[in-house]
């Protein structure tokens, strides 16, 4: 295996948005079970090594392409953007006022009177919302314009973080 492939290539995907979650699950499998250090046990230290590397980069490359904010980083960096960087941040002005109430909605989920209800709510909508802009990223990708898909990478960040801070909450509300 060439490790130094791009990451669609370890799985043996053509580069695009859309990935077959299945075949990217049985492929990562397949090399796991390929290149697994443990079956290099036996082997020089030159070998195992190797085998090391290559196991993290599958690692590594799976991580990536199925998860679709960092798939969609992955595909710009591939294009010359780095929009991994966390300090590019939106410029949409309706867009940013719209995650301000939503934080402010989170904020207010502890004092709701069923907060696991408004907490399930909050996450729906979150989860609708982060969908609608991976549709976005789709369509400026598709279109070639790359400077609008990284503009919705920005908001990808944004929409995958309060994903991540709702699921917190919850979590922490189910434990009281």
């Amino acid at each position: 295996m060439n490790i130094a492939s791009d990451f669609y290539e370890i799985f043996s995907l053509s580069l695009d948005w859309k990935v077959d979650r299945d075949q990217l699950d049985a492929r990562f499998r397949k090399l796991q079970q390929q290149f697994h250090p443990d079956r290099f046990a036996t082997k020089s230290d030159i070998e195992k090594r190797r085998a090391v590397q290559i196991a993290s980069i599958i690692n590594q490359a799976y991580e990536t392409l199925k998860d679709p904010l960092a798939r969609a980083q992955y595909l710009l960096q591939l294009r010359d953007y780095d929009s991994s960087q966390e300090s590019h941040i939106t410029s949409d002005a309706q867009f940013l006022m719209d995650q301000m109430l939503l934080r402010e909605a989170l904020s207010d989920v502890k004092t709701d009177s069923n907060p696991l209800s408004a907490i399930e709510s909050l996450a729906i909508e979150a989860d609708q919302r982060y969908l609608e802009l991976q549709g976005e990223f789709a369509r400026d990708y598709y279109a070639e314009r790359y400077d609008d898909a990284f503009e919705t990478v920005a908001k990808m960040q944004f929409a995958d973080k309060f994903i991540n801070e709702i699921a917190q909450l919850k979590t922490q509300l189910e434990d009281l």
